[in-house]
């Protein structure tokens, strides 16, 4: 039986992941399948439009076998820690191939571009000269790189960090790719495959996405309260003393989100009064999220002391009593610990801006079961 990772945030969950997962069981049909879940709060910064337990839900009736929370300290963090966090807590129930969707569709160079990441002592400084000339993040990387020809488009670049995390750790885990179906930056296609990116623009801009996505997700969307989260936001610029203490806030741009709270009448305004070449969208909503919550840097690379388990099926509790003695990490949650304390104020901010009540699921901490 192979046992097969996924890392996914399901914002929503649509038929590109039901694709996701007839794919992989096509491909190794004796599999068994874990995944790692992110939870309110996203790696671009965004605020989840599924709850976590409802995505859990979604994803034992699709397929998933075992769900593994991935936490809110480094879900939200950039790429490389979102990434390699997840890898690790895969690797901590003996994953063997990590399967990812890609533009590319090509492992073979996704991986010498990580072990050229891993092994060029110049390459961050490079990268970082291209940024302060103007060029965007894709486009510094490629040339750093030296690679122009590829294109560097969003789940490569998550797959890149995947497979680094991989290769400096040493870990016993294949990468493997799924071709996408559709442009992560599409925002109008039509097809029954549509990026998760298209589904959240037509709901704002009200259009109907039953096609899209299974009734199970269109059912449990949840709308967010976006001026009330701005008012949040706006209190907390003003009012908070020391702005620099909070992850992300670097380089004195906390003097900038002083200055331009006052001038802003929406967040996307706030974010657009923001924006510079070093400060990009996704960047500024990740710091903006950590303000709210209060992720202080100092907290922000705790150790993973325990991994909770979000829900399984049958078959996924068959594994964890099959591994439960080799595993090295607890999967008792710590109440205790760095880690679920913030994953409770994130509960907390979520259902005052969605208008939910997750915290009693997470105060239960009880996996979901599903027969």
């Amino acid at each position: 039986m192979h046992i097969i990772g996924l890392i996914c945030e399901y914002n929503p969950f649509h038929n590109g992941h039901i694709y996701h997962i007839k794919k992989i069981k096509e491909l190794y049909p004796h599999s068994l399948l874990i995944l790692v879940l992110n939870g309110y709060f996203l790696e671009r910064g965004e605020i989840s439009i599924l709850s976590k337990e409802d995505k859990t839900n979604i994803a034992l009736t699709y397929g998933i076998d075992l769900i593994l929370e991935l936490p809110f300290i480094f879900g939200t963090q950039a790429a490389d820690i979102f990434a390699d966090t997840a890898i690790k807590i895969l690797n901590q129930f003996h994953v063997e191939k990590l399967i990812f969707g890609s533009e590319s569709n090509n492992i073979e160079q996704i991986t010498s571009i990580a072990k050229k990441q891993l092994n060029d002592t110049s390459y961050h400084q490079q990268v970082k000269v291209y940024l302060k000339e103007g060029l965007n993040y894709p486009t510094a990387l490629a040339k750093a790189l030296n690679q122009q020809e590829f294109s560097f488009l969003p789940n490569d670049l998550l797959g890149i960090s995947y497979m680094k995390s991989i290769l400096k750790n040493n870990f016993f885990m294949e990468g493997m790719t799924i071709k996408r179906t559709n442009d992560y930056k599409d925002t109008i296609s039509n097809e029954d495959i549509v990026s998760a990116s298209n589904i959240r623009e037509r709901i704002r801009r009200n259009e109907d996405i039953k096609k899209y996505l299974p009734l199970a997700s269109y059912k449990n969307i949840n709308s967010i309260d976006e001026a009330f989260l701005f008012k949040l936001l706006r209190y907390k610029i003003i009012t908070d003393p020391d702005l620099s203490l909070y992850l992300d806030v670097d380089e004195g741009i906390e003097n900038r989100l002083k200055e331009k709270i006052s001038i802003s009448t929406s967040l996307n305004d706030y974010i657009e009064n923001i924006k510079t070449k070093r400060y990009t969208y996704n960047k500024i909503n990740r710091m903006l999220i950590h303000i709210l919550i209060g992720l202080k840097k100092s907290d922000a690379h705790p150790p993973i002391d325990y991994v909770r388990i979000l829900g399984f099926n049958q078959k996924g509790r068959d594994y964890l009593n099959k591994i439960k003695d080799s595993l090295n990490i607890s999967t008792i949650i710590n109440k205790n610990s760095i880690i679920y304390q913030y994953e409770i104020v994130a509960s907390i901010l979520y259902d005052m801006l969605m208008h939910t009540n997750t915290l009693l699921f997470e105060q239960k901490k009880q996996p979901i079961i599903f027969d």
